[in-house]
């Protein structure tokens, strides 16, 4: 089964709702953890274990388990192994972007069958051209997996360079996906009202991270992504996991009830 066909199978299933597996110090706190890779893996895991069966998506962010070294890292595997045992998509959050052997040896890590550190998709970074990212997009398709691809971030900081660089992101992968199964997504931040760029022919999956803690809305994303809405992955980590394991459930039946209520 390809990428697209995956994903839309599963939130047709279980709702499209994308949940942040981002286990920082404030949220181990929240959940009465230690900042160390005991309180790392009770919390990655417990998220998965608590909602595994009803959440479509899960993004778990590299750098919060590179950070303790190899340990964290052999917590990330064994978090993507849960993942796929629940029957939901991982989406690793990793941003990588290179050219030649480079590229290629991260798609290996990240997309490649048989690696420990395999996800059904992973985030790219765009920044040394759209082309030098075909190793990792080329893996992907022949295997079943998908890539989403930096163009409108979520952050500010980001305005000033990707005002420039959004469209012809875009563009390109437009032009891409249709003989690539449409497995190139896009990341495009929730948190802009009016992210300055044109998705109308955009024909794959849109990753639209920053609901909550950002300060994006479930509500807005039909101003902000227009006739493009259909294509959406809302994303949400803190408003979901940041309240301790306690919480977990009523935060992800609020989002998800809220995500329903919109014409995706």
């Amino acid at each position: 089964m390809s990428y697209a066909g995956k994903l839309s199978e599963t939130t047709t299933r279980r709702g499209n709702l994308c949940v942040g597996i981002d286990p920082m110090p404030s949220v181990l706190a929240a959940w009465g953890l230690t900042t160390d890779v005991k309180g790392l893996e009770a919390c990655a895991r417990g998220i998965v274990e608590e909602l595994g069966e009803r959440i479509a998506v899960f993004k778990p962010q590299s750098a919060f388990f590179e950070a303790f070294g190899s340990r964290g890292v052999a917590v990330l595997e064994r978090v993507l192994a849960d993942i796929r045992e629940a029957g939901a998509v991982s989406l690793l959050d990793v941003k990588r972007g290179d050219i030649g052997s480079s590229m290629t040896g991260y798609a290996t890590a990240y997309l490649g069958d048989g690696s420990p550190l395999a996800a059904d998709a992973v985030t790219l970074s765009p920044y040394l051209g759209v082309g030098a990212l075909l190793p990792a997009i080329d893996l992907a398709v022949a295997q079943g997996r998908g890539v989403y691809v930096l163009a409108r971030t979520s952050n500010p900081e980001g305005t000033r360079i990707q005002h420039h660089t959004a469209q012809v992101v875009i563009d390109e992968i437009t032009g891409l996906n249709p003989g690539r199964d449409h497995a190139i997504g896009l990341v495009v931040g929730a948190t802009h009202s009016d992210p300055s760029c044109d998705l109308t022919g955009f024909n794959a999956s849109i990753l639209a991270p920053g609901i909550g803690a950002q300060g994006g809305t479930v509500e807005g994303l039909a101003e902000t992504f227009g006739p493009a809405l259909g294509h959406v992955l809302p994303t949400a980590s803190r408003e979901v996991i940041g309240g301790g394991r306690d919480e977990l459930h009523a935060r992800a039946t609020r989002l998800l009830e809220k995500v329903s209520l919109i014409k995706m």
